[in-house]
């Protein structure tokens, strides 16, 4: 387990927590390779999402009209994540930046590493905000007013078992605090979603579109907890937060139940032949998740660069030096990040 851990992080040099996945034209014009022969493994998006089709999205006024919030994409939602007490927005990260407005400012652990936005957005709203290592969260809680964790964790894939999380939320509300989970990478494992015990004072949980789906540039996602959050949030965030086109869609790949549990077993099959073909090349996963395999080396720059020149792009992290390679999708893209990896031996 990464015993990885910070002082505080104040508003001040934040930029050092944002560094992205994707940015593929930053990519082409620094290694000179034409954008249209990247393999992108940077971001942990499924690269087999939710096959999109525009015969509904030609409805009249789909393109014309405000979106209206009783097109059924909250019914789909709650059905999907088996709870009606949700609120929609435009992609979890309108959530993390705005979900510290809400509170005065206190104290805040973040689990590092981690989502970088997360301990910024706390950041620049006045909190003080600790990183955490995973084992370091039992001797920190009681001073905490929010603990926000990632559920499985990115980068690290570090995973909770229920009942610690229950207990922490438990802790955290007695005195007003609160547990707050980003569950970005959880479909592939809806059992392990606390959405079956939302609502509760206190637990708030982040959903999205982008991972799973594969359908990042729609903007959707969820926050799921009780109406003391959702509603002074959506108040916050005021009307028409999610562009029409992206509701429907959105309803569309929510509703797919044969899609998604397709997905889920292709996945999760995925996650263990990319973990073994970086075991068989030296480069064995400490975690991950179906949708990426997390590799901390003393080699995370040379690795990354290399692939980088023959266009493969990773995910580089320097905090512990790490690399972080998302899935391939079809055959050709394994055959050539196996081919890489062959000329780095």
């Amino acid at each position: 387990m990464n015993r990885f851990a910070e002082p505080e992080i104040t508003a001040v040099d934040l930029d050092a927590l944002l560094p992205h996945g994707g940015r593929l034209r930053q990519a082409a014009a620094r290694y000179r390779v034409p954008l249209a022969d990247w393999l992108d493994l940077s971001t942990g998006i499924n690269p087999q999402g939710w096959a999109l089709s525009w015969s509904g999205a030609t409805e009249p006024g789909l393109w014309s009209r405000l979106p209206e919030d009783d097109d059924g994409l909250e019914q789909a939602a709650a059905s999907y994540y088996g709870t009606k007490h949700l609120l929609p927005v435009a992609g979890s990260q309108a959530a993390i930046q705005a979900l510290p407005r809400l509170r005065a400012p206190g104290r805040v652990g973040v689990i590092a590493p981690g989502y970088g936005e997360h301990a910024r957005a706390w950041a620049l709203a006045g909190h003080r905000v600790t990183p955490l290592a995973v084992e370091a969260i039992e001797t920190a809680l009681p001073s905490l007013d929010v603990l926000v964790l990632i559920h499985p964790n990115n980068p690290t894939g570090a995973r909770f078992l229920r009942a610690d999380l229950l207990r922490w939320h438990g802790l955290l509300a007695e005195r007003g605090g609160w547990l707050l989970v980003d569950e970005a990478f959880m479909d592939t494992t809806p059992g392990k979603s606390l959405a079956a015990v939302c609502p509760r004072p206190g637990l708030i949980l982040l959903r999205s579109l982008g991972k799973f789906f594969g359908l990042a540039g729609a903007r959707v996602g969820f926050v799921l907890a009780d109406a003391a959050v959702t509603q002074p949030l959506a108040a916050l965030l005021g009307p028409w937060t999610i562009a029409a086109p992206s509701r429907w869609i959105a309803a569309q790949a929510l509703a797919d139940t044969p899609w998604q549990l397709a997905a889920q077993a292709r996945l999760i099959a995925a996650g263990a032949r990319l973990a073994d073909l970086l075991r068989a090349h030296g480069l064995p996963p400490q975690g991950g998740c179906a949708l990426f395999q997390w590799v901390p080396t003393d080699r995370a720059i040379e690795i990354h660069e290399s692939l980088a020149r023959v266009g493969i792009l990773t995910r580089l992290f320097d905090n512990p030096p790490a690399v972080r390679f998302g899935l391939p999708g079809p055959e050709t893209e394994w055959a050539r990040l196996e081919e890489a990896l062959n000329a780095m031996a």
